[in-house]
């Protein structure tokens, strides 16, 4: 098989080239000067350089690796694919088409390439039937023409919404939403999300929309992809997460594992650059997270977009799903102000967290964010498949933090 081609924003930017186990990426001379010397386009942890250094192998390794899923997920799209599911080459090559952000990567050697992506219609009962059946179709792919992967650990399906209908993606077509159906494990999950992002929307988080739907009796949520525009080439936008940006893989995610991820790495992405609006974007996700008791705040769900310009922003939020009711450890991701248990967390522990960033309106900021959710939680209601707690307990974290105790306090 020859290298792969990497394509970003319909523009060759390099290829990736050897055996999976030391495969590296090639950056394209024509690419390089394209976009500048030493870009950050591609991402935040591979600046385009002419020749790429031995020093940085491992950071640009790692970004194309975790484009990849995680656990079962990973392995049902490598039994899917053929390949070992450490085979990131083999992965990328079956399912390079249509990943985060506006990457596409492909095989010219795979006969039929370059693919002509497609939509495929599909009826209430359809998209049913792949909610029922993910493990069998792993995010919708189907064995000859998906060629979608989509980091996580969740059961999802990845679809495109045209004309008020829904469509599986065919040979790279670019997906536009996702749905999650509901957990066996966590019956209210997929409905506590749908509040989660009702409240950042309200927070000014995001602007993308998430709703409850129902395929022939099947519930799922429907997350609109941020990463996906008809105004944008080729209807893509680039993104990273923070384990690409930092150079962290697969459970580094999280804080303890490792060390090379936190709050205040992820904050000098921003302040290194001088993007104050990003960073006080990120300190209200901080907040809105700790106040709707997402306790999964970690490293890959907190992404960068990067622009066709080359410039880059905050992303979006996502995923900010109240989990403080489920049997966990109580800990978050990602310390704030050095405390791990959300139960402890005081807005002391929010404001000094944003000041150590450069953010001297923390404290007026945290107390505008806090009375933001403070108000939906106690004026909205989740849906009746949510925990039945899920807003009274919003609205004891939020009370507990604007009156200063601990938002745990009972």
């Amino acid at each position: 098989m020859a290298d792969l081609v990497v394509e970003l924003y319909g523009t060759q930017v390099g290829v990736l080239s050897g055996p999976w186990r030391s495969f590296d990426f090639v950056p394209d001379p024509a690419a390089v000067d394209i976009f500048g010397l030493d870009s950050t386009i591609l991402s935040a942890s591979i600046p385009l350089t002419a020749v790429p250094t031995r020093a940085r192998k491992d950071r640009r390794q790692n970004f194309f690796r975790e484009l990849l899923p995680e656990a079962r997920m990973l392995s049902l799209l490598a039994q899917q694919a053929g390949v070992n599911e450490l085979d990131v080459i083999g992965m990328l090559r079956s399912y390079g088409r249509d990943v985060a952000g506006a990457l596409q990567i492909w095989d010219p050697a795979v006969p039929g390439e370059p693919k002509q992506p497609a939509l495929e219609p599909l009826t209430a009962a359809g998209v049913a039937d792949m909610l029922t059946h993910v493990q069998r179709d792993p995010l919708g792919n189907r064995a000859a023409t998906g060629k979608t992967s989509l980091a996580g650990v969740q059961d999802k399906i990845v679809l495109a919404r045209t004309n008020e209908s829904w469509n599986r993606v065919i040979d790279g077509w670019p997906s536009t939403h996702i749905l999650k159906p509901r957990s066996r494990d966590h019956p209210t999950m997929i409905y506590d999300e749908e509040f989660g992002a009702r409240i950042a929307r309200a927070a000014g988080l995001t602007s993308t929309a998430t709703w409850i739907e129902e395929f022939e009796g099947v519930p799922a949520v429907v997350i609109e992809r941020y990463d996906r525009s008809p105004d944008a080439p080729q209807g893509r936008i680039h993104q990273e997460d923070f384990n690409q940006a930092l150079g962290a893989a697969g459970n580094q995610k999280y804080q303890k594992y490792g060390g090379r991820v936190s709050l205040e790495r992820v904050s000098r992405v921003f302040s290194a650059v001088g993007d104050e609006e990003s960073l006080r974007r990120l300190f209200g996700l901080v907040v809105v997270s700790v106040a709707v008791g997402n306790l999964d705040l970690h490293a890959k769900n907190i992404s960068l977009v990067h622009r066709p310009d080359g410039s880059m922003t905050l992303s979006p939020a996502y995923d900010v799903v109240p989990q403080a009711h489920l049997p966990t450890d109580g800990e978050i991701a990602l310390a704030i102000a050095g405390e791990y248990r959300h139960s402890a967390l005081t807005l002391e522990h929010l404001v000094a967290e944003g000041r150590a960033w450069g953010l001297p309106d923390a404290a007026g900021r945290a107390e505008r964010d806090l009375t933001t959710v403070r108000d939906i939680a106690r004026s909205q209601t989740p849906y009746p498949g949510a925990h039945p707690g899920l807003a009274d307990d919003i609205t004891r974290f939020t009370g507990n933090l604007l009156a200063g105790r601990a938002t745990g306090d009972r």
